[in-house]
């Protein structure tokens, strides 16, 4: 869980104290997440307005379509994996994502009934995985933690695990 130095010269990228960014391999796997999801409907919105508008070939319209949706989908990917971090206190988890809108999550370990560990097949090959923090409670019920490095997670879990114990112990 060491924190990386900031890349020189570019000081909005470095996390803010005492919070821990995601690694560098998680990268990847929100590219695999956005790009498709945008690229695709990109290239049938240029087919379409291709052939409505008869300004270019509509053959022409679908690949422009598909690389500006290959373009803004790897430009939210990145932005997604820069701007999410996880912190773990004394008093429970947090997870941070966003930077224009910055959404910050707080589970209190008294909240805590139980946590999931999830590896997909890219995510195994990468040493990654997904922490799943199930709360007390029906509405967002669920906090979950993407593309941890596989030991920070375990590691989280055993940590939030022994202080659910602590806590029904008392």
């Amino acid at each position: 869980m060491n924190l990386p130095d900031p890349a020189p010269g570019n000081p909005t990228d470095a996390p803010p104290t005492g919070w821990q960014p995601l690694p560098p391999r998680s990268r990847t796997l929100f590219l695999v997440g956005s790009v498709p999801g945008l690229a695709l409907p990109a290239a049938a919105a240029g087919f379409l307005l291709a052939a409505t508008t008869g300004a270019v070939s509509p053959w022409l319209g679908a690949p422009l379509g598909l690389l500006v949706g290959v373009a803004f989908g790897t430009w939210v990917g990145l932005k997604q994996y820069r701007h999410t971090f996880w912190r773990l206190d004394d008093t429970g988890l947090a997870v941070r994502r966003g930077r224009l809108w910055q959404r910050e999550t707080r589970v209190p370990t008294t909240r805590v009934q139980h946590l999931d560990l999830k590896r997909g097949p890219m995510q195994r090959g990468r040493n990654l995985a997904t922490l799943i923090v199930h709360t007390a409670g029906t509405r967002n019920s669920a906090v979950i933690v993407p593309n941890l490095d596989a030991d920070d997670a375990e590691r989280l879990r055993d940590r939030l695990a022994r202080q659910i114990d602590h806590d029904d112990d008392a």
